[in-house]
């Protein structure tokens, strides 16, 4: 199990170090920011950042003796409003949605509103150090059920649902 589960963290890290353009040495490519991913056109129907409107809560990700885990592992929060995951010990660790649990236009809108921390549809970068995070707006998400996992240690059981009322 070991093996796998460190194979997996190995591929993750080999294909984000395959992706991108090159650059000329000594030069590097700007980050981008949620201004720019917010301010940059969408194609025909898609969907933008929506920045949130309402309360923003926090959900720890955490591994060590007791296991690996997203603390709370399911929060109830209102259309509108954030969640900062915060990365504190364990890692690597991301942010994952299930995209097949989810409505088109849900899907859709949720993606976006990971702005520029996304690594992969419904996915966030890895997050190395404790103290990196993310937080993910739910403005324009419609009420249900938003199942999430952390990508290299969902076979450890690491996941959570956020439900949106």
């Amino acid at each position: 199990m070991q093996i796998k589960g460190l194979a997996l963290v190995m591929s993750v890290f080999v294909f984000a170090a395959c992706g991108g353009e090159s650059q000329p040495a000594g030069e590097s490519a700007p980050a981008p920011t949620t201004e720019t991913a917010a301010a940059a056109p969408a194609a025909a129907g898609a969907a933008v950042l929506a920045p949130a409107t309402g309360t923003t809560h926090e959900i720890k990700m955490v591994g060590d003796e007791k296991g690996y885990r997203f603390e709370p592992a399911n929060l109830t929060i209102k259309t509108g409003d954030a969640v900062k995951f915060v990365f504190v010990s364990g890692g690597p660790h991301n942010v994952a949605f299930d995209g097949a649990a989810l409505a088109a236009d849900a899907k859709s809108q949720l993606d976006a509103n990971f702005g520029s921390q996304r690594m992969a549809e419904l996915s966030s970068l890895m997050y190395m150090t404790a103290g990196e995070n993310i937080t993910i707006s739910f403005a324009k998400i419609p009420a249900g059920s938003y199942p999430f996992n952390c990508t290299p240690h969902l076979a450890m059981g690491m996941k959570g649902v956020v439900t949106v009322q």
